[in-house]
């Protein structure tokens, strides 16, 4: 009897693991399928994480905690750094870091949401080469390593996007987001507010990032302009520190809600400000007034596709075509794809 392949799903935040867990759902019959928290490779980037000092990142802290829930309560098999078996392909929730064993079986790349906007920081990496792209301080440079085989992505704005910024563009393919591509579902809710001012925040200051969250919060005074405003924080925000700002500018008036559905919060309200988040693009898609630290128009030309929903089974068709195909060759691989995604 023939050995069963099998596929190690590298995840990370919430987004990202209930992606692969959509896209694993599709292969999990024909192929041994495997979850792992994203991981460090090198003897420091190890050191860092042991320390304590990557718990604002997708490798530890409040991340982990809810991954490592969420496997258990789904029941799903986990072998952490993917060190128990021996795998024929891994499909990664970023290319921040491509540990070196995984690079030489086949491998897949995810898009789970935006990337941060290009900074100084994330131009001198690029242009050393040999600096580790997490030293950018952010993800702008996430699906831009060039060292997956194939790299799935939410539109051909973003196909564009990563070609400019250092992947090679027949390595990429339009799939859609599986989180981000039946948008028009939402509309149909239960949540029980309406007509208000949803405020977004991200975890900038979490991730070692300068925020003036003060200011910030004035602005959305300002936006709000009197309408009743509900505050959605980050999973991996200081929630204390978030809500204490919050009744101190502002007042016990507004909502705050830590956890929840988000994509119905945003279905329901009649503005939506983001900071630095891929929810911005729920509200592009549904037709809201929406504000960013990102330029809207340039966000509109990004806008994942909407597939009703066909995104995880096309990118779990690809994963399985690529195993069968019999070279570690992504792009020429692609030049032979027999699944097409479309556009609903």
């Amino acid at each position: 009897m023939s050995r069963r392949r099998k596929i190690l799903f590298l995840v990370g935040s919430p987004n990202q693991t209930t992606q692969m867990h959509q896209i694993a759902g599709y292969l999990q019959d024909e192929f041994e399928c495997w979850f792992s928290q994203f991981f460090p490779d090198t003897f420091v980037e190890k050191w860092a994480l042991k320390a304590g000092l990557l718990e604002g990142t997708i490798m530890g802290g409040k991340f982990k905690e809810w991954t490592d829930r969420y496997l258990q309560e789904h029941g799903l098999p986990t072998d952490y750094m993917g060190l128990r078996h021996s795998y024929d392909l891994a499909v990664l929730c970023s290319d921040m870091i491509v540990p070196r064993r995984l690079r030489a079986i086949k491998t897949v790349w995810v898009q789970e949401g935006m990337t941060d906007p290009v900074t100084v920081l994330t131009r001198i990496v690029q242009r050393a080469r040999f600096l580790p792209r997490y030293l950018t301080l952010n993800t702008s440079l996430n699906g831009a390593s060039n060292l997956c085989d194939i790299y799935c992505v939410a539109s051909e704005g973003y196909k564009e996007h990563f070609s400019r910024m250092g992947t090679d563009a027949r390595k990429i393919v339009v799939t859609g987001m599986p989180n981000y591509d039946n948008l028009y579902h939402y509309l149909d809710n239960d949540f029980p507010y309406r007509g208000y001012v949803l405020v977004v925040t991200s975890d900038i200051r979490e991730t070692f990032r300068y925020e003036n969250r003060r200011a910030f919060l004035r602005e959305c005074v300002r936006i709000a302009a009197g309408r009743p405003m509900i505050f959605k924080l980050h999973p991996n925000e200081k929630a204390e520190r978030a809500i204490r700002e919050i009744r101190e500018e502002i007042g016990p008036e507004p909502l705050v809600f830590t956890d929840g559905d988000p994509y119905a919060m945003i279905a329901n309200c009649s503005e939506l400000i983001c900071q630095y988040s891929t929810l911005v693009y729920v509200g592009i898609i549904l037709g809201k007034k929406v504000h960013s630290y990102f330029d809207v128009e340039r966000l509109r030309r990004l806008a994942p596709i909407q597939n009703g929903g066909t995104s995880a089974r096309h990118i779990a068709d690809i994963c399985r075509q690529y195993l069968a195909y019999p070279k570690k060759d992504g792009p020429a691989f692609l030049s032979t794809l027999k699944t097409t995604c479309s556009v609903a």
